[in-house]
């Protein structure tokens, strides 16, 4: 199962005409363009990423397209996600896509890392709407790769509906796809919000 494709295919029906969407680690540019074909022309998509490489790689796909006027590329760390999306949209992304790791084909130095990652998933948990969706792969191959995603993992069952752990922030419906033969199989972390 290809990891991308699957969580695209999970978030198609939650991107409706004139909704807004995050790609909070836009790399390649390829989430955003799927957001933006999704969100249509009266739709909004924030393609955010620390690198200019990959906001540059990201701009020139999303122009090619034609999808300029719904897409703001905007280059910052996914941290800061909570002060780079404007404030009428809290409370309205329908759906929002993390790519954790490294930009493909770049210096693998820049790597996403867990502090930031968890603020980011923090912003967000305050920017989604009703009937939303979050998606988080995590690549655990690279040296910060396993603890970024064991982070991750503890924040995800803090707000599972179905789990345990279950604490005052539960309103997830939580979906966890790997490759559990796969030491290093990347790991998808699909959150729905009723």
């Amino acid at each position: 199962m290809h990891l991308t494709l699957e969580a695209q295919r999970r978030c198609k029906s939650y991107l409706l005409p004139g909704s807004i969407a995050i790609d909070a680690t836009a790399g390649n540019g390829l989430d955003t363009l799927f957001l933006a074909e999704g969100v249509g022309p009266d739709g909004m998509v924030y393609a955010v990423d620390i690198q200019s490489e990959a906001v540059e790689r990201t701009r020139a796909k999303v122009l090619q397209a034609g999808f300029a006027d719904r897409v703001e590329c905007i280059q910052a760390d996914h941290g800061l996600l909570g002060s780079v999306i404007p404030n009428e949209h809290f409370g309205k992304v329908v759906c929002a896509m993390l790519n954790l790791g490294y930009l493909p084909h770049s210096d693998k130095s820049i790597v996403t890392r867990a502090t930031t990652t968890i603020q980011a998933l923090e912003a967000i948990e305050k920017m989604l709407a009703s009937r939303s969706i979050l998606s988080i792969l995590a690549y655990v191959g690279h040296p910060s790769g396993r603890q970024e995603s064991l982070e991750v993992q503890r924040w995800v069952d803090r707000r599972n509906i179905d789990s345990d752990q279950v604490g005052d922030q539960a309103d997830f419906l939580v979906e966890r796809l790997v490759d559990e033969t796969n030491p290093s199989s990347p790991i998808l972390w699909l959150l729905r919000k009723s």
